[in-house]
């Protein structure tokens, strides 16, 4: 079985029963038609109305939203990988602390802005998608432990790995529990 986007695609084309000349199945246009397939946000539930229609309304001030952030993002984890280079075969901790520090703001902006505060429409895109997901990069991981890997650090590429999975994990737990806890005391809801 499949998984993501193009799985939902493919299951959806399949539903239809409508398939290309090799018997791959064929994205639906919502009108049931076949066409490009649609582009959704993941954490949006395509079953409610209201949801489906998000980028619609304003699709420039969203994209716009998401990219300046993704820009500041950006920068500051370049910032700290100016400040934190390391050697060929030395543990990349900038990445390792762009990658956990950005997961604990991520546990904590999510509790934020879905328990606590009223938020702006915008400001999860700015934060969430854009600042926080230009500021981790999970993918810079896996290349970095490639490298090492090829260097003849397998033990650190190892022990890297973990520790960037575990310690993201465990960051956005902190995040969310540090994010209620201090809500609880200022007598808001979470």
């Amino acid at each position: 079985m499949s998984h993501g986007h193009g799985a939902a695609m493919d299951e959806h084309a399949s539903a239809q029963g409508t398939t290309g000349p090799a018997g791959e199945p064929v994205p639906q246009s919502a009108t049931g038609n076949p066409g490009p397939p649609l582009a959704t946000d993941p954490d949006i539930d395509l079953h409610v109305p209201q949801q489906r229609q998000e980028l619609r309304h304003h699709p420039a001030v969203l994209l716009g939203t998401i990219a300046a952030g993704g820009v500041l993002g950006a920068f500051g984890r370049y910032g700290l990988s100016v400040a934190i280079p390391h050697a060929r075969t030395g543990f990349p901790w900038s990445t390792f602390l762009a990658n956990v520090s950005g997961a604990f703001l991520i546990g904590l902006l999510m509790v934020l802005i879905a328990e606590v505060l009223p938020a702006h429409p915008l400001i999860r895109p700015f934060f969430g998608v854009g600042v926080l997901g230009g500021y981790t990069t999970f993918s810079t991981s896996i290349v970095d432990t490639q490298q090492l890997v090829a260097a003849g650090a397998a033990r650190i590429a190892l022990l890297y790995l973990v520790a960037t999975l575990a310690g993201a994990v465990l960051a956005t737990l902190a995040g969310t529990l540090v994010a209620r806890t201090v809500a609880r005391r200022g007598g808001r809801r979470a």
